[in-house]
């Protein structure tokens, strides 16, 4: 997987929103190796994984859809950004 960024995180926190509180551990893990496989897939081809993106974790994020972002104080959005980090 790419480095990770600001932006990745933030978008990742986004996208484990759409997930029901119970799945967001898992929806993050598997956003983690998508993001990976994408940056291997990358590496060989030369080219962006069509599902997964360029391997960076907001690529993979995004390929999920997105919450829209919320403020850092919101114990939910708190919750899933820890989950990221």
């Amino acid at each position: 997987m790419r480095p990770v960024l600001h932006t990745d995180l933030i978008t990742a926190a986004s996208a484990l929103l759409t997930v029901p509180r119970g799945q967001r551990w898992r929806a993050a893990r598997d956003l983690v190796m998508q993001a990976d496989a994408a940056d291997r897939y990358r590496q060989r081809t030369g080219r962006a994984h069509a599902d997964w993106g360029n391997g960076t974790l907001m690529a993979a994020a995004l390929a999920r859809g997105v919450a829209p972002e919320r403020r850092p104080d919101d114990p939910d959005y708190a919750e899933a950004l820890i989950l990221v980090l």
